[in-house]
């Protein structure tokens, strides 16, 4: 089988965006709960109606980024693999085993026999290698997948039912990057499509479900597929799913989300907030929570601004940023502060609670010490000019503005100004390209480290315009290394380096709380805190 050359644009780098809640979001983690498993008989029949704030446009797993279209595309196709919730381990799926080289560099998976899609196509190497070669062509949209076939070598065929995958470097993150939705595979049929085709009519997958019917801004309509019999190795059922359809309706606010659970009209709803807590709490309504792996939602600042250059001023604003507050007043009950830039149940986070404490006085001792005075209106000057910085944000999540106008209080308290600008999310890649900000706010979920790597090397997109230095060596070698320990060690000094530098300022962790009514059972959250809907059942 000729080698596919690696022929991926540079531009996949602009994917390292901080989007919030509802863009970008792919992991691991551990703990956390769904709903109920209910002591009653598990039962096969139903619909599962599930409302969610929005739609982005678009049902190919391959291409969805927003947690409220990945809710129901997860479950129109497989993965190689998938990745236990609790224990950040890479457990068999559609790959029933796999070796890692030695230097991370090849990885080569053997598939199980006699998985169909719903097109009745057998899934083989070819359509693996058929899937991957495709991922360049994907567009815009297609940037978590890119990324994560970064730097590929070649995709080779080696037998019927053994694909083998080979990097120009190490790339150790790539085995988790196979459990993720953004590497689920598809038909052969489908991968001719174009994006835009994929985009609009769906795929073919080999998943619990097919896709029925898509109404762009109302709903996702998916039906059990039949003869289903190779699920993921940490599902409980055997077989075919328990539910008959699924039903995923748009309905963006949040209130009418609320009233729909309590009613009954919807069985489950997306991104309970602080505001709706205490209506569905008790009676019928379980609310679900657990927080997202990856980089917490954070306030990324610009590197190379000549303000934010000195070290003394980013350092006084972390310490100026009460992250329990921020948590207590504008999150969901349950929400953390962040104690790294890594979320707690990322695979290898490192607490770093007590860097990141509230403390005006040491802020304020950092800023006199950078030569930057109060003046008459409160904000420090310094050469004749204010230490005002602009923060730029997106409105693909409510807490996002709550949380900054929370965040400016707290700075302008130690003597910073800050002016918020609100952007179109579609302006997200464009900003982070031009450097045009002084801070932007968001998070990026991912269950493995490399996240960091992603979002901070500055070998990669390097959107914050960190200097290059011993952070890109520890990032580049836990990407080198399969050695579990060494990778931990590497992740954490990475974290230490970010935090200690206040490259970044890390606030809250994002917690993912879903509204379930008690008749639904197992409907729990993945390594993603995203959903899986195949061991789900009503009763």
């Amino acid at each position: 089988m000729r080698a596919h050359p690696d022929i991926r644009p540079a531009r996949w780098t602009a994917l390292t965006a901080l989007l919030t809640t509802s863009i970008l979001l792919t992991a691991c983690g551990s703990g956390g709960g769904g709903s109920d498993s209910g002591s009653g008989q598990a039962k096969s029949g139903g619909t599962l109606t599930f409302a969610v704030g929005s739609d982005s446009g678009c049902v190919d797993p391959q291409q969805v980024g927003s947690n409220d279209t990945i809710y129901s595309v997860r479950q129109l196709v497989d993965s190689l693999t998938d990745q236990d919730p609790r224990t950040g381990k890479i457990v068999p799926w559609l790959a029933k085993s796999w070796e890692v080289s030695s230097d991370a560099t090849t990885f080569t998976f053997h598939l199980r026999s006699g998985v169909t899609f719903s097109d009745r196509s057998k899934l083989t190497a070819q359509v693996v290698k058929d899937n991957f070669d495709a991922v360049p062509r994907l567009g815009a949209l297609g940037t978590l997948a890119e990324g994560y076939l970064s730097g590929v070598k070649s995709t080779t065929v080696v037998d019927p039912l053994t694909v083998k995958v080979t990097f120009q470097q190490p790339n150790a993150q790539f085995l988790q990057a196979t459990s993720t939705h953004s590497l689920g595979i598809e038909s052969s049929a489908s991968v001719q499509r174009t994006p835009q085709q994929k985009c609009s009519q769906g795929v073919v997958g080999s998943g619990p479900f097919t896709l029925k019917s898509y109404v762009q801004n109302q709903s996702i309509t998916l039906a059990r597929r039949t003869g289903y019999d190779w699920g993921s190795s940490l599902w409980s059922k055997k077989g075919e799913a328990y539910l008959d359809k699924l039903v995923f309706k748009v309905v963006p606010e949040a209130g009418v989300r609320a009233g729909g659970l309590q009613s009954g009209q919807v069985d489950a709803i997306s991104s309970v907030g602080k505001a709706n807590e205490a209506a569905l709490k008790g009676g019928q309504v379980a609310l679900a929570r657990r927080a997202n792996p990856g980089a917490v939602f954070n306030l990324a600042l610009n590197n190379s601004r000549p303000v934010l250059k000195d070290i003394k001023v980013r350092q006084a604003i972390e310490y100026a940023v009460n992250r329990q507050e921020i948590a207590d007043t504008v999150f969901p009950t349950g929400t953390q502060p962040a104690t790294s830039i890594l979320a707690r149940t990322t695979p290898d986070y490192e607490n770093l609670g007590a860097d990141l404490s509230f403390d005006a006085a040491k802020a304020k001792s950092l800023l006199d010490a950078a030569g930057w005075k109060t003046g008459s209106d409160g904000i420090r000057e310094k050469d004749g000019k204010k230490l005002s910085l602009t923060v730029k944000w997106f409105a693909n999540s409510a807490t996002n503005q709550p949380a900054l106008e929370l965040i400016q209080q707290q700075l302008k308290a130690v003597g910073v100004d800050i002016a918020l600008k609100e952007l179109q999310i579609s302006q997200v890649a464009t900003v982070q390209q031009s450097g045009d900000f002084d801070g932007l706010w968001g998070n990026l979920t991912r269950a493995d480290p490399d996240i960091l790597r992603t979002l901070y090397s500055t070998k990669l997109a390097n959107a914050y315009r960190l200097p290059a230095g011993p952070l890109d060596t520890a990032l580049t070698q836990q990407a080198a290394t399969t050695d579990a320990a060494k990778r931990k060690e590497l992740a954490g000094q990475a974290q230490q380096l970010i935090v200690q530098n206040a490259y970044v300022v890390p606030v809250v962790e994002l917690q993912t709380q879903l509204g379930v009514s008690k008749k639904v059972h197992n409907l729990d959250f993945d390594a993603s805190s995203r959903i899986q809907l195949h061991d789900t059942w009503i009763g």
